[in-house]
């Protein structure tokens, strides 16, 4: 039975003395994702408000009335050299009830931030600002009248287009 022992305990030493050794080796697999994104040009226009109104004042006193400032925003996504365009345009001039007006270029306007100053018209849109390149874009505008004895009493309107364009 000694014998036996001995055997299986050589058996065994000699099977592991020729084993291999054996090591754990991770299996590597190549794999490529390709990303694309499509970014396309968009243009949005944000006013604080839709409404210029101007009171009453005495023409002695204030030569020019001026109403609420209104905020824009303008966002703008285009190539690098992009322009980006904001003009306004007036319908017709200011005009009341009894088909009297106001000539147009009696409006004008002061501006902040990235807008222009201009003065309105009824057939060549008037620069609010340009811009090259996308991005964000915020000013003011603030709409002044000139204020004249000469006009008629009545309540003058006319409507503003305003023009938002990137290519």
């Amino acid at each position: 039975m000694m014998k036996a022992v001995w055997g299986s305990v050589f058996t065994a030493a000699a099977i592991l003395v020729c084993a291999s050794p054996v090591s754990a080796q991770p299996a590597t697999h190549g794999a490529t994702v390709n990303v694309s994104a499509e970014v396309k040009a968009k243009a949005k226009l944000t006013l604080s408000g839709l409404t210029a109104t101007f009171s009453d004042a005495d023409p002695d006193t204030f030569t020019t009335v001026s109403a609420a400032a209104i905020t824009v925003d303008v966002k703008a996504r285009t190539t690098a050299s992009g322009n980006v365009t904001l003009t306004v345009l007036a319908n017709h001039d200011l005009i009341n009830a009894d088909a009297v007006t106001i000539p147009i270029n009696q409006l004008t306007w002061d501006a902040t931030g990235a807008l222009a100053a201009g003065t309105m018209s009824t057939t060549t849109a008037q620069s609010l600002g340009t811009w090259t390149g996308g991005g964000t874009q915020t000013g003011t505008q603030t709409y002044k009248l000139v204020n004249s004895w000469d006009y008629k009493t009545g309540t003058y309107t006319a409507a503003i287009t305003y023009t938002l364009t990137a290519p």
